[in-house]
């Protein structure tokens, strides 16, 4: 080979090199961005203005109607959600946004369709009028009133509540 022949095999390499590097450091860059950059706000979903960061959450009943409100919590660095909606019989129903047997999934959150939620992990549907009343299985997590305050007005959950639902919510992901 030629002196060359020899330095374009040479810069082929190189070039090779610099491109491997760069897309090296550039996976990199992403991967630590991901672990340590900043995390997503509020899905749009969630109630504007309404999160509550260590004290109770209060939901003001006036504000609940049939299509379902989603209430954003953190706790610890933790997010969450509490899913409000009114009953056909006119009651304001609770509940974590979280199926209790798909949250390890991360992907066991509710939407609502008509007059049902949807676990967006595994398609169960779940009515309206079942929330808060059913337990256990694929349904949302119930927030029965014996883990509320209620009056007239408002529905309060408290923040001690709240922080024990936190590993329902440890690799939520609603995005």
């Amino acid at each position: 080979m030629n002196k060359k022949q020899n330095n374009k095999a040479f810069n082929g390499n190189v070039n090779k090199n610099i491109i491997f590097m760069v897309g090296t450091v550039l996976v990199a860059a992403a991967a630590l961005f991901s672990l340590f950059g900043p995390k997503p706000s509020a899905p749009p979903s969630a109630v504007p203005n309404s999160v509550t960061v260590g004290g109770d959450l209060t939901i003001v009943k006036s504000d609940i109607t049939e299509e379902a409100s989603f209430y954003p919590y953190e706790s610890n660095g933790t997010y969450m959600e509490v899913v409000a909606v009114r009953a056909s019989d006119g009651s304001v129903r609770t509940a974590l946004n979280t199926c209790q047997v798909c949250y390890k999934s991360g992907k066991g959150y509710y939407e609502q369709k008509g007059s049902n939620l949807v676990c967006k992990n595994c398609g169960n549907r779940f009515t309206i009028d079942q929330i808060e009343l059913t337990k256990g299985g694929c349904n949302p997590v119930p927030i029965t009133t014996d883990l509320k305050t209620e009056d007239a007005e408002k529905v309060v959950i408290s923040s001690d509540i709240l922080t024990q639902a936190e590993p329902f919510f440890a690799v939520w992901n609603k995005q």
